[in-house]
């Protein structure tokens, strides 16, 4: 916890965690719509899942450009600016009249997405390296808070508005002007002299050395994604629960996500990154079972179970991206965490799929089969290559 005693006592740290909370309250409180679009479109799972692949299309647009971005005008200005754009764009998809101009203003959702989560990572990379301070895991913790504050907060608002695009645009209007002020304190930071060259922007050149790590970070933001998205709709749906208490298992999921997230940097100092996530990985593996059970509390329980088995999974896959000797750590952390985040975003649209074609049952089933297969790659992958981490 003494990251977390110094993040809110540092601004130079807090400016930047505040980001990654920004991002998950902006995605939290769209979440909870997304039965309301479904409704007001009269679309299918799959047809929610064909809108949220564009989402996924504008990260995979947006990834390739952001290390040169981000050498070019500084990561600082990068998260400034992405957060603040994407906090705008949040706004389209309950304002369009039609279906196909809300798969638009998805896909610019997702642009702004990846620009910004791609940036906001290597910024804290950069101030960890400089600070010789860990706190990547705490500052996801933050993340997970803003999805908290953002389903939680959200699911009591969610009642004193009748039109969801004011609730939207009140939470959009507290992160731009918080952001705005805050982000003073990291906007002018860029690359450090020992930063990347011009030639290493290009992160398709540097996949093979994080190949694992990308792929268990695939797997983990994927299930994170398709839980922030189809919770609700699991719970509504196959659960049957009223569509107030649809909300919980993402509340619930955040609120241990957060906590673990918050214990993290000290759980990697005594049994390293590798363990760290072994042991997510099983505790999510569990997880899965419980909610399979679809009881309400016990599903719910098992949100709760999953928030805490992933939370400090993606942290640590990129502190150790961070000490690869083969590429900068900056390129690293957006190697990582671009590839990721794109499974944020496909996650949500394979289960669209998945339940169309069978029922969102089976989604869930392929979400406990993915976790299997990244416990597998620690085991047998993470494991020797970073063994002593």
């Amino acid at each position: 916890m003494k990251s977390l005693q110094h993040i809110f006592s540092n601004i130079r740290y807090f400016a930047p965690a505040w980001v990654f909370t920004s991002i998950n309250i902006l995605i939290g409180t769209w979440i909870l719509y997304l039965p309301h679009v479904k409704m007001k479109f009269d679309i299918t799972d799959a047809e929610i899942g064909m809108a949220l692949f564009f989402t996924a299309c504008g990260l995979v647009v947006s990834i390739p450009f952001v290390p040169a971005i981000n050498k070019k005008i500084g990561i600082g200005r990068c998260t400034q600016v992405g957060i603040l754009l994407l906090a705008i764009s949040f706004n389209l998809p309950l304002l369009v009249p039609n279906y196909y101009m809300l798969c638009g203003s998805l896909l610019l959702t997702g642009i702004f997405s990846g620009f910004t989560s791609t940036s906001m990572n290597a910024l804290v990379s950069v101030i960890e390296k400089e600070d010789r301070f860990n706190f990547m895991s705490a500052a996801h913790g933050f993340f997970s808070l803003g999805g908290f504050i953002g389903a939680g907060l959200g699911s009591f608002l969610i009642i004193q508005f009748t039109n969801p695009s004011h609730h939207m645009l009140l939470m959009s209007f507290i992160i731009i002007v918080s952001n705005f002020f805050l982000s003073k304190k990291y906007c002018e930071m860029k690359e450090t002299e020992q930063g990347t060259s011009k030639e290493d922007t290009n992160i398709f050149k540097h996949i093979k050395p994080v190949f694992g790590l990308c792929i268990i970070a695939f797997i983990i933001l994927f299930n994170e994604g398709a839980v922030e998205h189809w919770s609700n709709l699991y719970l509504f749906d196959i659960v049957k629960v009223t569509e107030s208490q649809a909300g919980f298992g993402f509340v619930i999921f955040s609120l241990t996500m957060t906590l673990g997230r918050f214990l993290g940097d000290g759980i990697s100092e005594k049994i390293g990154s590798v363990k760290s996530i072994g042991i997510g990985c099983v505790i999510a593996i569990i997880a899965y079972i419980l909610i399979l059970f679809s009881d309400f509390y016990i599903s719910v329980l098992g949100f709760g179970v999953l928030g805490l088995g992933t939370s400090v999974i993606i942290p640590e896959l990129y502190r150790l991206a961070s000490k690869s000797k083969e590429m900068n750590t900056s390129v690293a952390i957006s190697v990582v965490s671009g590839i990721g985040f794109l499974g944020f975003l496909v996650g949500p649209v394979l289960l669209g799929l998945i339940s169309s074609w069978s029922n969102l049952v089976m989604s869930y089933v392929f979400l406990l089969a993915l976790l299997v297969l990244a416990l597998g790659l620690v085991i047998f992958r993470l494991s020797r290559k970073y063994s002593s981490n």
